[in-house]
């Protein structure tokens, strides 16, 4: 029999459900209001005075006023808030800093403020809302829950306090999940992700796990520690876990190893957070895409990848945005951050509602020869390569090899299998052949003679692992870029080839 909580959630989802249809029917509207009300509020701070805010009625006003920055650009603004300064960003101080650390410079500091902390929590529970509106089941709000997440314990500068944006969410878990939540505050302090995982195994083994979330790679870890030390699948030893929440990263090159590791297909939910908002949840269980949150204090403004690094590029709002195109995303946010590039490419799966998927970083492409391969082609390929088969691949990331020993240039992908294929030349094949029929410019080089077809280098079993490791980026939010344009990550991977 379902509980009362189990029961209450019903009509609660039912409310949710109701008050986001409002604004997704009139999207146009609701972001008009988002922007008046940022320009309003932030009218006083310093950028908005070295902006003209009080000039600015129109968007066009604010494209003409504000350029499109990065964090790098717009660092000068944020070290006066980190050193503590207010009203620089956005009025007085944040109440936290997302701290993370960036690749090319250094660790950043992304202000949360008072406006903008509620969204990211209310983002996560409206997508579980949504779920139980949509399904009907709601029974697994009774199980014990786990998020995979980043170490709650924060430090302070100057008054802010500072940590990963997952430890900060950690603190405003509802009360009335906190009896469920896992794993217990103490394992969730651990920082050394291995010895976290194992403890998290062992808190969890015996529990009736009904909800498990994180990034797939890391929860795969966690998955396989618990196959090796009961010898069953995961759904035999959580007989009610039914519901699989996860962000980060596109699950599919993962979801045919998670229903082994599983032993059943279990529902699941994408969410599209990051430390600068929460910008998109799926919202259906049989529709591409996660639904844009167009009423969160984001206003989003959006820049064709193909032009991103010409000059003066067109910036246009979800008004003028077509399906299909991969676009960099731009956002200003109740955070204090305007015209921001978060360096995410989406491409838009539906207009009405408005929802996305991610297609990639603008930094993460491979280009060498002008066929400017995405995030999204790479995983699709690996996705339609690997339908129908047995094979199954733990991880993967793909280079350009520009000056091989002998032959033409190839695309070089460095796959971790857990299932090799049989075939390796169909397995190839089929991956080149999808990559060529998604990217008509690394086609033409094919065709043209200018590169040879990809090639595969196998990498250990762990190899991935070893590596995140060995750059201190294991764990917690760090994932392997699916594609470089350089081969930084390629050379290191070959201190894990496999060797037959």
């Amino acid at each position: 029999m379902a509980s009362v909580k189990a029961a209450l959630s019903k009509p609660f989802a039912k409310l949710i459900a109701k008050r986001i249809k409002k604004w997704a029917l009139k999207p146009i509207e609701t972001q008009d209001k988002v922007f008046q009300n940022l320009i309003k509020e932030a009218r006083n701070t310093v950028f908005g005075k070295d902006h003209n805010f009080r000039d600015i009625t129109t968007y066009e006003d604010f494209k003409s006023n504000v350029p499109v920055r990065d964090y790098e650009a717009l660092r000068p603004y944020v070290e006066r808030v980190v050193d503590g300064e207010e009203n620089i960003l956005w009025k007085g101080k944040p109440i936290y800093f997302a701290k993370t650390s960036g690749t090319t410079s250094g660790a950043k500091y992304i202000p949360i403020t008072k406006e903008s902390m509620p969204t990211h929590v209310e983002a996560a529970r409206n997508a579980i809302l949504l779920y139980i509106h949509e399904t009907g089941n709601s029974k697994f709000v009774d199980g014990k829950m786990i998020f995979l997440q980043g170490s709650p314990i924060l430090e302070e500068k100057n008054g802010i306090k500072l940590g990963r944006l997952s430890g900060i969410v950690a603190h405003y878990v509802p009360k009335y999940l906190q009896k469920n939540r896992m794993p217990s505050l103490k394992t969730n302090c651990i920082e050394d992700w291995e010895t976290k995982v194992n403890a998290i195994v062992d808190e969890t083994i015996e529990e009736d796990m009904s909800i498990i979330s994180g990034i797939p790679s890391w929860v795969q870890m966690y998955f396989e520690k618990l196959i090796e030390k009961k010898n069953k699948k995961v759904g035999e030893i959580f007989k009610n876990f039914n519901l699989f929440i996860f962000g980060g990263v596109n699950y599919e090159p993962y979801r045919a190893k998670f229903e082994n590791l599983i032993g059943r297909r279990v529902d699941s939910i994408e969410l599209y957070p990051a430390s600068e908002g929460f910008f998109a949840f799926q919202d259906k269980q049989n529709e591409k895409g996660m639904l844009l949150q167009l009423n969160s204090g984001i206003f989003y403004e959006f820049i064709e990848a193909e032009h991103f690094f010409k000059d003066h590029p067109e910036r246009i709002t979800i008004k003028d945005v077509k399906l299909g195109v991969n676009y960099v995303m731009i956002i200003s946010t109740t955070a204090g951050l305007w015209a921001y590039n978060i360096g995410d490419t989406v491409q838009f799966t539906s207009l009405k509602p408005y929802r996305v998927i991610v297609s990639g970083r603008i930094k993460h492409f491979i280009s060498a020869f002008g066929e400017h391969v995405i995030g999204k082609e790479v995983e699709q390929a690996l996705k339609e390569a690997t339908e129908n088969t047995n094979i199954s691949v733990n991880e993967f990331t793909v280079a350009p090899q520009i000056s091989p020993e002998e032959g033409l240039p190839y695309h070089e992908w460095f796959i971790e299998f857990e299932n090799e294929p049989e075939d390796e030349l169909t397995f190839i094949n089929d991956l080149e052949q999808s990559l060529q029929n998604q990217n008509s410019y690394y086609f033409d080089l094919i065709e043209g003679k200018v590169l040879r077809p990809l090639m595969i280098t196998r990498i250990k079993k762990d190899g991935f692992q070893v590596y995140m490791k060995s750059i201190g980026k294991l764990g917690g939010q760090n994932k392997i870029p699916r594609l470089s344009n350089d081969r930084k990550i390629a050379d290191k991977m070959y201190e894990f080839k496999l060797t037959k």
